[in-house]
């Protein structure tokens, strides 16, 4: 017997994803419904190789009950309407919006680095997907706190304008197009030109309140939800910048640690490590680029080098598709997590 599932968000980036994965990973499905906004209600879309395609349900008059899980990828609106209810119907949900990660009844989950934390979703129904560039740090980091514990991390990210879905995707490539043609390139999506540029701004600025005066949201989130997922007593500073690649994000990430661990042990740490794919060759093109990264499962990690700026340090490059283990893939992983520990079937 199989799981039937929900993709809320079906027709967006991140939620035809979700559907591409659930069929790549053959997930045991006994029904699959694609579900969307108004706007998107009759729609076809694919589901799989096989030619098999997907009618849209109106979000508005879905009814969950009898239905095992519920992927959302709807934002964080329609997941404040629609997510109780799926939950108080009977289905979990597994939600990729901001809403409820430090909600502290609602697990924050990356399955390879804290799936016993998945045991808590009874509370509420309901198990949240962290920032996509949480996801893949976390991921590179967890074999390495283990072995030597981690104090404190400092990120600079390099993240895709699909982290902004399909208006940053297609305000890049109309400005691109715009420049190379000789017209103004239009802005709207983003606060600068995107095209031939980087912007140290994603999402809006904390205020002096906030206890993160100057930071914005996006930075804030990888300090909360690393200390969540991995481990409260980490300290985490970072500043996130989009940068005009179309998907896959990168990170430079410098770890200080409570022990020694030197460059070999991390490297063999990260080649055996869950999700993890370790390319680090000292050459030219001994590491992955957001360019390679597209469409794969894994969270690369390049360059492990030592920091010799504190006692105990090392600094690496991580590079990560985000609509995939940012976002999608984490969440149909969550999901199978939830169905082995909790929802056997048969």
């Amino acid at each position: 017997m199989g799981y039937k599932v929900v993709v809320v968000g079906a027709t967006g980036n991140v939620g035809r994803e979700m559907l591409n994965i659930l069929a790549e990973r053959q997930f045991p499905l006994d029904e699959i419904a694609a579900v969307a906004s108004p706007r998107s209600t009759g729609d076809i879309i694919d589901f799989g190789e096989d030619g098999r395609t997907l009618k849209v349900h109106n979000i508005e008059h879905f009814d969950f009950t009898g239905w095992d899980i519920a992927l959302f990828a709807a934002g964080s609106g329609p997941t404040k309407i629609y997510a109780p209810k799926a939950a108080a119907q009977g289905c979990v949900v597994i939600d990729n919006s901001s809403l409820y990660r430090m909600e502290p009844d609602v697990p924050l989950i990356v399955p390879e680095v804290n799936p016993d934390a998945i045991d808590g979703y009874k509370k509420r129904n309901i198990i949240a997907n962290p920032n996509c560039s949480t996801a893949q740090m976390v991921v590179a980091l967890k074999p390495l706190h283990e072995a030597a514990i981690i104090k404190r991390v400092v990120v600079s990210t390099y993240q895709s304008v699909s982290g902004a879905g399909k208006a940053g995707m297609d305000e890049l490539f109309n400005q691109t197009r715009a420049i190379f043609v000789g017209d103004e390139p239009e802005q709207s999506k983003f606060t600068k030109r995107i095209a031939f540029n980087v912007i140290p701004h994603i999402d809006s600025f904390l205020g002096p309140d906030s206890g993160m005066d100057g930071y914005t949201k996006e930075e804030w989130k990888m300090t909360a939800e690393t200390r969540k997922i991995l481990d409260p007593e980490i300290e985490v500073t970072a500043t996130c910048v989009r940068v005009p690649v179309f998907v896959g994000h990168s990170e430079a990430i410098n770890v200080e640690f409570e022990m020694p661990i030197s460059v070999a042990k991390a490297q063999g740490l990260l080649r055996e490590a869950p999700g993890v794919m370790l390319i680090d060759k000292r050459e030219d093109g001994g590491y992955v680029t957001p360019v390679e990264c597209v469409g794969d499962y894994a969270t690369f990690v390049s360059r492990v080098r030592k920091d010799p700026t504190v006692e105990n340090g090392l600094a690496l490059w991580c590079v990560s598709d985000n609509l995939r283990k940012g976002a999608a893939l984490n969440a149909v992983q969550i999901a199978e997590l939830l169905g082995r520990r909790h929802l056997k079937k048969g």
